[in-house]
């Protein structure tokens, strides 16, 4: 006897909450292309900073999230730290859907600016957050931040994407 395929449910987002930090950092480890925080970043992010950190669940599975928060410097921005999406769910613009769908949630309410580092090696990243200011016809400026030397070991530069204004 075959087996029914299951249909897909449409995705679900919602702002993080206490219990999706471990599944927040089983993503980032699956992506295999971001850095790996401990776990107890994820914990301490998902409890903290839930409301401006999303999730995207398909089938109660995650398959894409969003780790960010509002930095106290800047209160009309929103600073991207870590965005994923689950392998089997790429290819489909999910990571641009994502950044839509953070400044949807409440806690991103009055945001002006969507902020990010991003390597410029990292050219999926660096196509995302540009696709994404055009696809809001917004500027996405690039300005110095983190120079490779103040890491304490090997690490390339990390310019700082500003985009907006929203």
């Amino acid at each position: 006897m075959n087996a029914v395929p299951q249909p897909q449910t449409a995705l679900r987002f919602r702002a993080a909450q206490r219990g999706d930090g471990a599944a927040l950092w089983q993503l980032v480890k699956a992506a295999g292309t971001l850095e790996l925080n401990s776990a107890y970043f994820y914990l301490l992010f998902a409890e903290h900073f839930g409301a401006t950190c999303l999730i995207a669940e398909q089938n109660g599975v995650l398959v894409g999230g969003v780790i960010a928060y509002r930095p106290p410097t800047e209160t009309d921005a929103v600073f991207v730290w870590q965005i994923g999406v689950a392998p089997a769910a790429r290819g489909q613009g999910l990571g641009r859907q994502l950044l839509h769908e953070l400044l949807q949630l409440p806690g991103c309410k009055d945001v002006r600016w969507l902020l990010a580092t991003v390597a410029e090696d990292n050219l999926a990243s660096q196509r995302l957050f540009h696709g994404f200011a055009r696809a809001r016809g917004v500027n996405c400026e690039t300005q110095a931040f983190f120079s490779s030397d103040l890491f304490p070991e090997s690490h390339t530069a990390e310019p700082l994407l500003r985009i907006g204004p929203l």
